[in-house]
């Protein structure tokens, strides 16, 4: 058997981390573990730098292999990162046993005025969808609007529920 891969992509800003940490609470409460990782955890970790456009298409390679390792040990991995890159979720689909992918559609102009990461002020080059080029994912597993509203929660218990019943599909057809 081998673990599960939830990899959650989107813009930076969108809430990648946010809905991560909330679905492994909630598959916790379920009593499925998953290890909650982020695209900059592992930046941090690694020291990994760079944020051209080949820099993190190499880094998002890495992110790759680094779960995909990990699901072969058995481990289930919820991983957020921007890694909007056709070739990585090609890679992840072929190349992972039981992936799903879940993409944070969001509107830059929204993620902009929220702001909460100040890097759309910090910076003014290699930020994603502003000079950055991306792949928005073809036939992800799951499609989130965030509409970034203040009083809307696009990541609620429904939300979390459907990706459950989703991701539980293919555990049930791991352990059949």
């Amino acid at each position: 058997m081998k673990g599960v891969v939830i990899w959650i992509t989107g813009l930076s800003g969108s809430g990648k981390t946010t809905l991560a940490k909330k679905l492994t609470k909630f598959l916790k409460k379920k009593n499925i573990n998953f290890l909650e990782l982020s695209g900059d955890d592992l930046r941090n970790i690694f020291n990994l730098k760079g944020y051209d456009k080949k820099s993190r298409l190499k880094i998002a390679n890495y992110y790759s292999d680094f779960v995909y390792k990990l699901s072969k040990k058995n481990m289930n991995i919820c991983f957020s990162a921007v890694a909007l890159f056709d070739e990585i979720q090609k890679k992840n689909r072929n190349k992972i046993q039981n992936y799903f992918e879940i993409f944070i559609d969001s509107d830059l102009k929204s993620i902009k005025k929220l702001n909460k990461k100040s890097l759309y002020k910090k910076f003014k080059k290699n930020i994603w969808g502003q000079d950055i080029n991306y792949s928005r994912p073809k036939k992800p597993d799951f499609i989130i609007k965030n509409r970034l509203k203040k009083n809307e929660n696009p990541f609620d218990i429904k939300i979390l529920n459907k990706i459950f019943k989703k991701v539980n599909i293919k555990i049930k057809r791991l352990n059949s």
